[in-house]
């Protein structure tokens, strides 16, 4: 008795993902000692914002709940605490010598830490709803703040004192940033919609950009001349310079961004969102050149100074820290692989010689359930074992190669016949879904025919299977009209060739008739 061939399913090519440079690069940032899985932090709370000190060694800071704790690069525990609040706590950030940390907190009171010690530097009150806004102004001594009570504050370091306030927003204030090139200009967005320039030297805003939903992120370039603001599932970028202009709107997540990020060369943008993604754009381009997926919805991203770590901030209160190792690294752990790759592959090329004597071993064949239900003539059964929802959804061209072996055999009919209601369901579910595709076209309309005459008598007992075989002839008459569409191109094409054709044959005749075909002769010399 010959051996049981299993069933040939139609390979069809896959479009294999687009190797980049960027891929390379981003894919390099791994775990810890474990490079296969990122570090884990859990925090007390949602993390809403993590700031890396500008100066080695690069600690990041993390505010969640009621507490800021200050990470190593590599620690998985806080190395210091901060914890002096009644309530929550907003914002944490650096100042650019990294020898002090601002904070909001739910109380409205703005307080001043010195990252060497534990009690509050300076309380900033003025604020009469919770701080969500903390940054410092690029001459180290002026804070800036906004607030739930729709207002924006400037506040003097040594003295303790407010400056100046603003109250030009009409919703909660809940991001900004300070310019690197100007000491006296920051920027806030809101609630409201809007994203407002100010000047310290100014009694108003300068500039008021319309974003077109609650901005819950901004950004300025190093250069002091594009601004980026997120709010939605938006991303868009302004020319300052050019009075608040739109450059380019960005709709690659598909729900609310809340968080933005440059990397140190100014060339690589992040954006994170409650999609549970991280976007990586190219800014000469504003393509997404990179995606990075989590387990949650991200709250807060940041990225440190050399670039070398990535830690975002999840709902959940985890902590999600990446790192880069150095490229040396890479390379010596490669050349380190080579010589066992070498000895797996070794004598693969080998040639027996006539004097060898060789050996066969025996190959054990493993068959799928499919191929032993139809190798012990069960047809129906083996028909059944392809209809599951997992082989139908992601491997159909099984579901297919199982239907054109029973026609082959020629049981097919005998497979799709004596099924309940649920069963025929499922089979005109995926013969509507897939007879369009040209790959599956041929073998499925043959099984579409073969179901429309097994179950014709019965049609007008069920409403499902009714609704299944409607389904199928809007699928079919789709994809008829489609066909006729592009017949009519098709001969709208070929009109256009013929007609090119002739006016060539035309010109040349015309040539010719005067005169002006030339004839090149070339003489051999031998």
């Amino acid at each position: 008795m010959a051996a049981y061939k299993p069933v040939v399913v139609q390979a069809c090519p896959k479009l294999g993902e687009r190797i980049t440079q960027d891929t390379l690069y981003w894919r390099g940032y791994k775990g810890g000692s474990d490079p296969a899985t990122p570090v884990q932090i859990k925090e007390f709370g949602a993390v809403n914002k993590i700031d890396f000190s500008p100066v080695p060694p690069y600690n990041y800071a993390v505010t969640a709940s009621s507490r800021i704790h200050i990470y190593g690069r590599y620690s998985q525990e806080p190395i210091k605490t901060f914890s002096r609040f009644r309530d929550a706590a907003y914002c944490a950030t650096y100042r650019d010598d990294g020898r002090l940390l601002s904070a909001g907190s739910e109380d409205g009171i703005i307080r001043l830490f010195d990252v060497t010690g534990k009690a509050p530097l300076r309380q900033f009150e003025g604020h009469t709803k919770p701080v969500h806004l903390v940054g410092f102004l690029s001459d180290k001594y002026r804070i800036f703040s906004g607030g739930d009570d729709y207002s924006s504050k400037l506040w003097d370091i040594p003295s303790a004192t407010e400056i100046i306030s603003y109250s030009e927003h009409t919703d909660y204030v809940r991001c900004g940033c300070a310019s690197k090139v100007n000491a006296d200009v920051f920027i806030t967005g809101s609630y409201d919609h809007t994203v407002k320039l100010f000047d310290a030297r100014a009694r108003s805003s300068v500039m008021t950009i319309e974003h077109g939903h609650p901005v819950e992120s901004v950004l300025l370039f190093p250069s002091g001349g594009l601004l980026v603001s997120a709010g939605g599932r938006y991303v868009k970028v302004w020319d300052v310079l050019k009075g608040g202009q739109l450059l380019v709107s960005l709709k690659n997540h598909h729900k609310t961004v809340t968080c933005l990020c440059l990397n140190s060369s100014g060339q690589r943008l992040l954006s994170g969102s409650l999609d549970r993604h991280v976007k990586i754009y190219s800014t000469a381009s504003y393509k997404v050149v990179h995606s990075f997926n989590y387990a949650t919805s991200i709250l807060s991203l940041a990225l440190s100074p050399e670039d070398e770590t990535i830690v975002v901030g999840m709902t959940n209160g985890v902590l999600n820290v990446k790192h880069r190792k150095p490229e040396e690294k890479n390379e010596k752990s490669q050349k380190k692989r080579q010589p066992a790759y070498r000895t797996y592959v070794k004598g693969r090329t080998y040639m027996p010689k006539q004097e060898d004597f060789c050996v066969s071993k025996p190959v054990k064949r493993v068959l799928r359930k499919y191929d032993k239900l139809l190798r012990s003539f069960q047809s129906s059964k083996a028909l059944d074992a392809v209809l599951e929802p997992p082989i139908m959804l992601h491997t159909p061209e099984v579901t297919v190669a199982v239907m054109q072996e029973l026609h082959r055999r020629g049981t097919l009919r005998s497979a799709l016949a004596g099924r309940d209601e649920k069963q025929v369901n499922l089979l005109l579910t995926f013969v509507a879904r897939r007879v369009i595709e040209p790959r599956f076209t041929p073998v499925l309309v043959t099984v579409a025919d073969m179901i429309t005459d097994i179950y014709q008598p019965v049609v007008g007992q069920s409403a499902i299977v009714d609704k299944q075989f409607l389904k199928l002839q809007e699928a079919i008459g789709k994809e008829i009209d489609y066909q006729e569409e592009l017949l009519e191109v098709l001969g709208m094409m070929d009109t256009l060739f013929a007609t090119f054709t002739k006016k060539r044959d035309t010109c040349l005749e015309e040539n010719k008739s005067n005169g002006l075909t030339e004839i090149i002769e070339t003489k051999r010399n031998y």
